[in-house]
């Protein structure tokens, strides 16, 4: 699995017992993802004619239809992780995190879903139900976000109708920058992968174990599902998947500083960093760069497909296109293995955070320039 997979193996070296990676239900949510999407792929001539994806389009890169429901694997994982999960007093709070996470993600997940069914679902339709997720996650667990560490902004998030709506914001966004990203093999799942790794092992050794085994949960679930999709793309998550997996990191970077005061909030905007800035930096490209082009109109040169044409294909030039499409990933993984690796080593502090928050913005910004033009810097600056 690459460096993703290294990092999630990492996910527990603080803690000597590794046998905290092989739990019961980590591992029974990974074969349920697994077993599930074998099944989907196996059974594709039976739902292709709602399920498939084809290969036209702007930002299609794979060359055979290809179902894209693959989110219902990690549903189904999640699901049965849930289930697999010990009775025992001890691991309820457990039980309630991914309880949260699999009720309050049903919007995210049925309109992402349906869109993959029926391609009619609005852009504004899918937003607002990620959002009516976070909503949703706050009226069952009490969690919104209170605190940014933002003198003025703290104090308004004191209000729970503010506290609230902020939190509904910031959910959706996450949930849509995840699916943004979802456009070559295994780039989301590795990049989710990655993500969990980070805020497991904060959640670690902070001792939340309750966080860090859900999110154990939920990587061996994403898991599942990547074997089936990189580096071949035999499915695809779809966009109920991306949405679903979406909303789960999102709430989770509510729940880890909610939960651990010790933990600065921008840890987790850290974590969240490599989509964030995608679809910020995307908007902003769509609006202000390309005169005239609506910002949520898809385009083709987004930072993965760039890696794809200027780097992917160069490295690789005899290779097929669906190995190129799938070499494409670990490229980004090691990009986004940079602000979540800080984020495990200055979860405390707000100014370090922040500080590798514009480290990363600003090496993305020189990632693209060098992919687009040749070049790390602007002509004239470079001196």
């Amino acid at each position: 699995m690459g460096e993703s997979a290294l990092f999630f193996i990492s996910l527990f070296l603080a803690n000597p017992s590794m046998l905290e990676l092989f739990r019961y239900d980590a591992l029974m949510a990974a074969a349920a993802s697994l077993c599930t999407c074998i099944l989907l792929v196996l059974t594709k001539s039976w739902h292709g004619s709602f399920s498939i994806d084809s290969t036209d389009g702007i930002q299609k890169f794979h060359t055979q239809p290809t179902p894209r429901i693959g989110g219902i694997a990690i549903a189904v994982g999640v699901l049965v992780g849930f289930a697999a999960s010990s009775h025992d007093p001890a691991a309820a709070e457990k039980r309630a995190i991914l309880s949260a996470i699999l009720l309050a993600g049903m919007p995210a997940f049925i309109f992402g879903l349906l869109e993959d069914l029926t391609k009619r679902v609005s852009v504004r339709a899918r937003l607002l139900a990620t959002m009516a997720s976070g909503i949703l996650g706050w009226g069952i667990t009490g969690v919104a976000l209170t605190h940014v560490n933002v003198p003025g902004l703290d104090w308004l998030l004191g209000f729970t109708a503010i506290s609230v709506l902020f939190t509904a914001f910031a959910v959706g966004g996450v949930a849509n920058a995840i699916n943004m990203i979802d456009g070559f093999n295994g780039l989301t799942a590795g990049v989710a992968l990655i993500m969990l790794g980070a805020f497991g092992l904060i959640a670690r050794q902070v001792g939340d174990i309750a966080l860090a085994f859900s999110c154990l949960v939920m990587a061996a679930s994403v898991a599942g599902f990547f074997v089936v999709n990189w580096p071949r793309g035999k499915i695809f998550l779809g966009d109920g998947g991306a949405y679903f997996l979406g909303f789960a990191l999102a709430w989770i970077a509510v729940l880890l500083p909610e939960r651990n005061a010790s933990v600065s909030p921008w840890t987790s905007l850290l974590i969240c960093a490599y989509p964030i800035t995608e679809v910020g930096f995307s908007i902003y490209r769509r609006r202000f760069l390309r005169e005239g082009y609506p910002a949520t109109q898809p385009d083709a040169v987004h930072l993965h497909s760039l890696a794809n044409r200027r780097w992917a294909k160069k490295l690789w030039p005899n290779a097929s296109l669906t190995t190129q499409n799938g070499m494409t990933a670990p490229l980004l993984w090691l990009y986004a293995l940079l602000p979540c690796s800080a984020a495990v080593f200055f979860y405390t502090s707000f100014l370090a955070t922040l500080g590798a928050l514009v480290v990363s913005f600003v090496f993305y910004l020189l990632m693209y320039h060098k992919l687009a033009f040749f070049r790390w810097l602007p002509r004239g600056k470079q001196d």
